[in-house]
C-alpha cells in the first residue's frame, strides 16, 4: 500500500475531527492497511464528517477503493449523499443493482448491509479492490461473517456508544482497538454541543417486561404508555416544561404513540405520528411539516434514532424506558445539535432512563465499556431502579421486630446529614448498617438470634444498596453486589461486636458507637 499523504480538506474540521482523522490515518499507515479499529465520537459529533475525510484522503493516496456500510435506508442515502458532496466518485448498491463491472470508475461504494451481501452471492460487485471499510453504527454489530470477506482491507466501526446490541458478541471480539473521541462534556463546553436541561419523574416501571433482546417488550410498555395515567403525566410534563417547544417524543409501541397523538390532539396541540410503517412519501411530507413549523410536536416509534438531523429541535421526551445505553444516548442526541441562538435544550424523562444510565451529559470511560461490556450490560439489564428513598418492610417482617417502635430509615435524609457535616459518603452505608444492628439486637435475646435476624433484612439491604449505588452513579451489578455481600457481613460482626460490649437495652450508647467498629474501605 502506497503512503497516504495528508492533504488539506476543502471543507472546514474541527480542531477534534482533525485530530481524529489523522490518528486514525497513522493507524491505517503503521498497520500496511490491514487492521481493525473502532472510532467512538457522541451523537452530534460529526462522525460521517470524519470517516468521509478518511475515505477522501486514503483514496487520494491509494489505487484501491473503499466501502461505507450502512444499515439503514437513510442512512445509506444521507451517507451517500455526503461522500458525493466531498467530490468522491462514488456509486450506492441499491437492490435495483444490476452488475457493476470490475473496470467501473466508481471510487467508493455506499452500501446497506443485507443489499451488499445479496450483490456479494450473486456476484454483482467486485470486492478484489477495496482497502478500506468503514462501518456506521458499528454497535449493531451485524456485519461479522461480511467482513472476513475483505481480508486485505483496513476495517474501521464507528459508533457514539461502543456497546454491542448483542451480548453474545463483544465489540472488542470484532475489533482490536477503540480510538475515543471528543467527550460530551468538552464538546458542550466547547460549544460544539447544546447543553441538556434534564426532568426526571419518577415512574413505577414494575409493570414492564423484558424481552428476549434484553429490552422492555413492546407490550407491555404500552399497556403502561397508553394508560390514561401515564398520558396525563406526559401531557403535563410537557405543558410545564416544553411547551410551545419544537419537541420530539420517543415511545416504545405503535400504539401508545397514536395515544400520544390523540391525547395532544385533543388538547389543541400541533402534533404528527410517524413509525417504520409511514409510508415513504407522508414521512417526508411530515418531516417537512415539523422542520418549517414553529412549535411542532412529534411523537415517533423505531425511525428517529439514528439518521435524522435537525438541529432545531428544543426538547426531546423519553416517554419510554429503555435498557439499551445505545438507543438512550441515540434519543437524547436527536435534540444536542446546536443552532444559532441554541444553546440548549430540555430532556424530559418519564422512564428512570437517567436513573438506570446516569445523565446524558456525564463523561463516560469508554475504553472501559469496550473492554468490560459485560459489566455495564449486567447493570441495565437489572431490575426497576429504586425510585423511593425507605422501604416499607412488609407486614410479616415487621411483626420480627415488633419491639422497635420505628424500623423505617430514609436514605435521602442519611445523605443529606452527611453531605451539610462535609463527611464522606460512606458514612451513610455506616449509618445504615448501625441502624440495622441496632433492630436486631433489640429485638433478640442471644447473638444467635440477631444474626438470624439480621437475614430477614436482606431485601431491605438490597433496596438500601442500590439506592445508595443510584446516588453515587455506581451502578455496575458486581459493584452491587459486592457492596451487598460486604454490607451484610459487616452487619452480623457489629452485631457481635455490640452484643459483647452493652446490652440490648442500652440503646443509647448504641447510638453513639463510632464508625471505627465498621469502617467501609
Amino acid at each position: 500500500m502506497e503512503t497516504i499523504i495528508k492533504k488539506p480538506s476543502r471543507k472546514v474540521l474541527y480542531p477534534y475531527q482533525k485530530a481524529d482523522i489523522n490518528t486514525i490515518l497513522e493507524k491505517i499507515i503503521n498497520q500496511n492497511g490491514q487492521g481493525r479499529l473502532l472510532y467512538q465520537l457522541p451523537t452530534g459529533g460529526g462522525k460521517t464528517v470524519v470517516f468521509t475525510e478518511i475515505v477522501k484522503r486514503f483514496l487520494e493516496s491509494s489505487d484501491k477503493k473503499a466501502l461505507v456500510l450502512t444499515h439503514r435506508v437513510e442512512l445509506c442515502k444521507q451517507t451517500s449523499t455526503t461522500i458525493k458532496n466531498a467530490d468522491i466518485v462514488s456509486k450506492s448498491i441499491t437492490s435495483k443493482l444490476k452488475v457493476l463491472p470490475a473496470d467501473n470508475p466508481y471510487r467508493c461504494y455506499v452500501a446497506m448491509v443485507e443489499t451488499l451481501k445479496n450483490r456479494l452471492r450473486e456476484k454483482k460487485v467486485p470486492i478484489d479492490d477495496i482497502g478500506l471499510v468503514i462501518i456506521d453504527e458499528a454497535h449493531h454489530n451485524s456485519f461479522g461473517k461480511l467482513l472476513s470477506k475483505f481480508k486485505n482491507a483496513f476495517i474501521i466501526g464507528v459508533t457514539a456508544t461502543p456497546l454491542s446490541s448483542d451480548s453474545r458478541l463483544p465489540m472488542k471480539r470484532t475489533y482490536k482497538e477503540l480510538i475515543v473521541g471528543e467527550s460530551i462534556p468538552s464538546l458542550i463546553e466547547r460549544g460544539f454541543l447544546a447543553q441538556g436541561v434534564s426532568y426526571a419523574y419518577d415512574v413505577e416501571l414494575n409493570s414492564l417486561k423484558t424481552g428476549i433482546n434484553g429490552d422492555f417488550t413492546v407490550k407491555s410498555s404500552d399497556e403502561l404508555y397508553a394508560s390514561q395515567s401515564m398520558q396525563e403525566l406526559l401531557l403535563n410534563a410537557y405543558e410545564q416544561k416544553a411547551k410551545g417547544k419544537k419537541t420530539l417524543i420517543f415511545n416504545n409501541g405503535i400504539i401508545s404513540s397514536l395515544q400520544v397523538f390523540d391525547t395532544f390532539k385533543s388538547a389543541g396541540l400541533p402534533i404528527r405520528h410517524l413509525d417504520n410503517k409511514t409510508p415513504y412519501k407522508e414521512r417526508k411530507e411530515i418531516l417537512k411539516w415539523f422542520k418549517s413549523t414553529k412549535g411542532s410536536i412529534l411523537t415517533s416509534v423505531s425511525i428517529l434514532t439514528t439518521g435524522f438531523d435537525e438541529p432545531s429541535v428544543e426538547t426531546v421526551i423519553l416517554n419510554r424506558a429503555t435498557k439499551s445505553l445505545t438507543l438512550y444516548y441515540q434519543m437524547i442526541g436527536r435534540g444536542s445539535r446546536r443552532l444559532r441562538g441554541k444553546k440548549s435544550f430540555d430532556i424530559i424523562d418519564l422512564g428512570n432512563n437517567a436513573a438506570r444510565f446516569g445523565v446524558w451529559d456525564r463523561n463516560i470511560d469508554w475504553q472501559d465499556v469496550f473492554d468490560h461490556p459485560e459489566h455495564y450490560l449486567e447493570s441495565y439489564s437489572d431490575s426497576d431502579s429504586v425510585n423511593e428513598s425507605t422501604y416499607v418492610m412488609p407486614q410479616a417482617m415487621r411483626a420480627l421486630f415488633s419491639r422497635s417502635a420505628e424500623v423505617s430509615f430514609d436514605l435521602d435524609d442519611a445523605f443529606r446529614r452527611v453531605e451539610e457535616e462535609g463527611d464522606k459518603h460512606k458514612e451513610v452505608i455506616w449509618e445504615s448498617i448501625r441502624q440495622h444492628a441496632f433492630l436486631c439486637i433489640e429485638n433478640s435475646d442471644s447473638i444467635s438470634q440477631a444474626i438470624e435476624l439480621s437475614k430477614q433484612l436482606d431485601p431491605e439491604i438490597i433496596f438500601r444498596v442500590k439506592y445508595y449505588c443510584q446516588r453515587l452513579e455506581k451502578s455496575t451489578k458486581s459493584y452491587r453486589d459486592w457492596l451487598t455481600d460486604d454490607y451484610k457481613q459487616r452487619l452480623q460482626t457489629l452485631i457481635t461486636k455490640i452484643f459483647h460490649k452493652y446490652q440490648p437495652e442500652d440503646s443509647k450508647e448504641l447510638l453513639k458507637l463510632s464508625v471505627d467498629d465498621a469502617i467501609l474501605p
